[in-house]
């Protein structure tokens, strides 16, 4: 299982389809995201991107096709054992946790010693660290956003997933934290994937912008 968690490199995808009985979701995809760039994934609605990033991150695996990190082959891996992060749109911050045990939930579970220490300066990369011991709930919603992608850049994911995470913010909300998103990522050097339908953002954030239409 380390094998997969210690994978680093380039992320392929080499001829992925996804097909929920006779619909095809994704449609013989072939993809080369390179380290440590800031990508998106630009469609409508319904065009295959959101089950792209399931199938990167795990949570499903493709009909036919292979997704690999560098040399290491992450197809039919589970979510757990790759080293992919994702950020998604509801946030999913635990409500009875503080912000820092939040964010130190990760490395506690994987039984770091320091946790905290790790949390921490996630939260200084976010530019939170002075509301690490508020609870989610005293948050605003740019806020708990932020804690969101301080969770997962916590356990320094080779790559970082971010599923239409700004949509529920408002437009100038929206605008901030797109900027914001793109300090973080050139700071930290991860690779980051970020899905979306709205092509300013696409535009504004992205090195590289793949655009998808009816799973292609």
């Amino acid at each position: 299982m380390a094998g997969f968690r210690e994978a680093q490199g380039d992320l392929r995808l080499e001829n992925v389809t996804k097909a929920f009985s006779e619909f095809v979701a994704v449609d013989d995809l072939s993809l080369r995201v390179p380290r440590g760039s800031f990508f998106a994934l630009l469609g409508p609605s319904g065009c295959g991107k959101t089950t792209t990033l399931r199938m990167v991150a795990g949570l499903e695996q493709p009909t036919s096709g292979r997704i690999l990190i560098g040399d290491t082959d992450l197809t039919g891996s589970r979510s757990y054992e790759r080293p992919v992060n994702t950020v998604f749109q509801s946030y999913a911050l635990f409500p009875h946790l503080t912000i820092r045990d939040n964010v130190a939930f990760g490395p506690k579970r994987r039984g770091l010693k320091d946790a905290a220490r790790l949390a921490d300066e996630a939260l200084e990369l976010v530019q939170l660290p002075h509301l690490a011991a508020r609870k989610p709930t005293q948050l605003s919603g740019g806020q708990q956003q932020r804690v969101a992608v301080a969770r997962a850049l916590v356990n320094r994911p080779e790559v970082l997933l971010l599923d239409e995470p700004l949509g529920a913010l408002d437009l100038k909300l929206r605008r901030q934290m797109q900027v914001e998103l793109k300090r973080i990522q050139t700071e930290v050097g991860l690779t980051f994937i970020h899905v979306t339908h709205d092509q300013e953002e696409a535009m504004t954030m992205a090195d590289t912008v793949a655009v998808m239409n009816h799973g292609k």
